[in-house]
């Protein structure tokens, strides 16, 4: 089933703030929180998909493609699908980790999945790696491994700190939230303030006997090698998020690994955005006599036929011949500016040749190619 447009989902309009967002984000999601509607599958829908449109429109990076692309514009860039965002599976912990602290503590069940007295959960720091990519990558799209040293969870105590499973209890503070509250008195009436709880730091758990084999952190450092699929017409600065693979946390869920993309350019060919661009040049004879010649492009070589008379400065497109857009949305083309390779070093029968040619009425520049030379020349400095 095709996605609902972000700004129907939430009930605001293209030009809504920032506050406007949240606004809307906070309304729908006390309306259809699980606690509200225990059981009712269409409400646990609705709930995910604001909190998947508030990750969007939330993100000023994240809405401006959205406003530019629409959902096809997200796939692979965190929110909206691909890798990791909330289409690719996010779990309702995910979102409560991520969006808990919208209602500033006031709305329990933001504080954990399920709602007062659930544990608060907690996410591991993300991680950012740089991967470069070819414009064959480009094109084609390509999948990496990355080596990658991240904290996961300890396989000796499964990520909770303890010996084992009677060295590990309920924190008697907070009883298992990681929070406490507390009550003030402002000139505006009694405020509930939320704060981490002292005793447990956090963790909702408190340990007896640590861990032998992580000390009780209940994580420990690896290396991985982490397989990641670039998707073709990605572009120098894009973030790609996958899911799950950033540092893991005690009592809670793993951060995120950020592919930041860097584009190693190429020696023949020059991108403008989804278009490709070759500076091509010929000889004398060539574009007089015309021929046919082979220009490089990502993949392969192609063929062109350069017409007789072609003048230098002409260029020539190659429609498709381009990198395809990252949403779909077909290819750019194949730009050939045409140079012309002026002689430096010339024997004395070449120079006789030219010299006999310059008396050729035919060799003149016509009035024609005079004022489209001009042209030429005002638009590179319009």
């Amino acid at each position: 089933m095709a996605k609902r447009d972000y700004y129907e989902v939430l009930g605001i309009s293209k030009g809504a703030s920032a506050d406007e967002i949240k606004k809307a984000y906070r309304k729908m999601a006390i309306q259809y929180h699980p606690d509200k509607n225990p059981g009712d599958k269409e409400a646990e829908e609705k709930f995910k998909e604001a909190a998947e449109a508030y990750d969007v429109l939330s993100d000023p990076q994240k809405k401006d493609r959205y406003d530019r692309y629409g959902h096809a514009g997200m796939e692979g860039f965190g929110g909206g699908g691909g890798f990791g965002g909330f289409g690719g599976g996010m779990s309702m912990e995910d979102i409560f980790s991520q969006f808990g602290n919208i209602f500033g503590g006031h709305f329990g069940g933001f504080e954990g999945f399920g709602g007062g007295g659930g544990q608060r959960m907690r996410k591991g720091s993300d991680l950012r790696v740089r991967v470069k990519v070819s414009l064959k990558d480009i094109a084609n799209g390509v999948e990496k491994k990355l080596k990658v040293k991240h904290y996961v969870k300890c396989a000796s105590c499964n990520g909770t700190g303890g010996e084992d499973k009677d060295s590990v209890a309920k924190c008697t503070q907070c009883g298992g939230s990681g929070v406490v509250n507390r009550v003030t008195q402002s000139i505006f009436g009694a405020m509930q303030m939320q704060s981490e709880c002292p005793t447990c730091q956090g963790q909702g758990t408190t340990i007896t006997k640590k861990c032998s084999h992580c000390g009780g952190q209940g994580i420990v450092q690896e290396e991985d090698v982490i397989s990641v699929k670039i998707p073709a017409g990605v572009a120098e600065g894009m973030c790609l998020n996958v899911k799950g693979k950033g540092n893991a946390v005690r009592n809670g869920v793993e951060g995120n690994l950020q592919v930041l993309i860097e584009e190693e350019p190429d020696s023949e060919l020059i991108r403008d955005e989804n278009d490709l661009i070759y500076n091509a040049l010929f000889s004398i004879p060539m574009l007089v006599n015309g021929g046919t010649v082979e220009i490089p492009s990502v993949d392969s070589k192609v063929k062109v036929k350069i017409d007789a008379g072609t003048q230098p400065g002409k260029v020539l497109r190659l429609k498709g011949k381009g990198l395809p857009s990252v949403n779909g949305y077909g290819n750019g083309d194949l730009l050939v500016n045409i140079g012309v390779y002026i002689p430096e070093h010339l024997s004395k029968d070449e120079k006789k040749i030219f010299e006999d040619l310059s008396k050729s009425e035919n060799m003149q520049p016509t009035e024609g190619a005079k004022k489209n030379f001009l042209a030429r020349f005002k638009n590179m400095f319009s």
